[in-house]
């Protein structure tokens, strides 16, 4: 870990909250879209033991500092602002930022999906006078390596954007938060299994090291889970190769279901969609990732079909270093890839991974069996494996059916 945050206010919490997850079906080609504050809407550092150095200060909108000077773009990924996961959390936390603090804000859409068009975007928003930028997503990389030293004087601020996908070398003029995702995984398939759940599924994206991580926590806790309960636990493991759903991976869903698969852990933006068409056929439940999707997906393909939410504080991670640049305090952020993930054993609204607060609690885990989980990862009781450099995940009491990518 670099250095510690500094405690500023946020404006969001965590626990209510790819890199690769967080991208979407890419964007038709068309025009660039900006549109102002008023618009509708890889190798982190190891961290086995699961404590982050992150701040956490809990309250927030209220302006302390300066921000006369601050203009803030932001350019969303192959995605828009309603994917219900990284552009919608992001953008909406920029949003709220700029309105609570009177900053210009925008946000810029690419016209497809190339380094090329995101190094235009960001073109156009430093030519348009911003002098920060808010970019979602590690297919960031190279368009922050391409434009970070042509504009130092702008402030760069990456959400999952790891040193591996920045070349290796951060310019001063760049700060990228990463997060712990091996243990709202860890946490969500231990979820599940004590919940009564023993048929899972992981449906993955690409399997870039983000969603490995989702993944291989996901098959932990889940392992974890079965040896405490003594429940046979069988897990179907797969990529789509992609960040949007298709009928080709929605059939391989159905296939999966219609065999007596219970809850997928759809991990890889917009690919829920092919995970609740088919959940919706049979009963079956999802879990969502980045975000609480539970409205989303319950809304769009049935009522009580999402149990929970694997999450990172995107919003939180937005707002805090937002904050920091009202108060003058760049200088504790610049130059960095900060590793986030779990700040406190007793307020979850202080972390910045965890479960959703919509999640479906039961007899077998309830709100205090959640807790505890927390605090013995916090407190090191409990360690999870970030390792992605295995071929596919590995489980010693659960069974596993890795079937590499559907398609």
């Amino acid at each position: 870990m670099k250095k510690k945050l500094l405690a500023v206010i946020m404006a969001a919490t965590m626990v209510s909250s790819l890199a690769a997850c967080g991208a979407s079906e890419p964007a038709p080609q068309q025009n660039a879209d900006t549109t102002t504050a008023d618009a509708p809407a890889d190798k982190p550092a190891d961290n086995a033991e699961a404590k982050s150095d992150a701040p956490a200060a809990t309250e927030t909108t209220e302006a302390t500092g300066d921000a006369s000077d601050m203009k803030v773009a932001m350019v969303t990924d192959y995605g828009d602002i309603t994917d219900e996961s990284f552009n919608q959390s992001t953008y909406e936390a920029c949003k709220a930022f700029g309105e609570a603090n009177s900053v210009d804000f925008t946000y810029y859409k690419p016209e497809g999906d190339s380094t090329a068009e995101r190094v235009a975007m960001i073109d156009k928003a430093v030519a348009d006078g911003y002098n920060i930028v808010v970019m979602p997503g590690y297919a960031f990389g190279e368009a922050i390596q391409e434009t970070a030293d042509m504009y130092p004087d702008v402030k760069f601020v990456a959400l999952d954007v790891s040193e591996f996908d920045l070349g290796g070398t951060v310019s001063p003029n760049v700060f990228s938060a990463v997060y712990q995702e091996e243990l709202p995984g860890y946490m969500a398939g231990y979820a599940a299994v004590k919940m009564g759940y023993t048929k899972l599924g992981f449906l993955g994206g690409m399997a870039v090291p983000a969603v490995i991580r989702y993944g291989y926590g996901f098959v932990q806790g889940a392992d974890a889970a079965a040896a405490e309960t003594g429940a046979a636990v069988e897990i179907n493991y797969a990529y789509g190769n992609q960040f949007y759903g298709d009928s080709d991976i929605t059939a391989a869903m159905d296939t999966w279901y219609q065999g007596g698969t219970e809850v997928v852990f759809a991990c890889g933006g917009g690919i829920f969609t092919s995970a609740a068409e088919a959940a919706a056929k049979v009963n079956g439940k999802v879990i969502g990732v980045d975000v609480d999707q539970k409205s989303k997906i319950d809304g769009d393909y049935g009522e009580g079909m999402t149990i929970t939410s694997a999450m990172k504080g995107l919003q939180a991670t937005v707002n805090t270093v937002l904050s920091a640049i009202r108060d003058g305090k760049w200088d504790s952020y610049a130059g960095q890839v900060q590793n986030l993930g779990l700040v406190s054993a007793d307020d979850l609204s202080l972390n910045y991974v965890g479960l959703a607060d919509s999640t479906v609690y039961n007899d077998t885990f309830t709100v205090d069996d959640y807790k505890k989980l927390v605090a013995d990862m916090a407190n090191g009781v409990i360690t999870v494996s970030n390792d992605s450099s295995a071929e596919q995940p590995s489980a010693t009491t659960a069974k596993i059916n890795f079937q590499g990518n559907i398609k």
